[in-house]
């Protein structure tokens, strides 16, 4: 499972993708206020910040 971390007053938690296993050669997701995508190997590097709309665009397209 991703880990916890405060940003600002927010309680922000990351997703580790379910298909990952126990390897750590995989990404998290955070959900809210918008989708942040990370490298689990690297958490402390930063993110990718996704509009909602393309998220959800992008798991359709990837889950055919």
């Amino acid at each position: 499972m991703g880990g916890d971390r405060m940003t600002g007053a927010r309680h922000v938690t990351w997703r580790k993708s379910s298909h990952s296993g126990q390897h750590s050669d995989c990404v998290e997701v955070r959900l809210a206020p918008s989708v942040g995508v990370r490298d689990t190997k690297d958490r402390d590097s930063g993110y990718l910040d996704v509009a909602p709309a393309a998220w959800v665009a992008f798991t359709r397209e990837t889950a055919r």
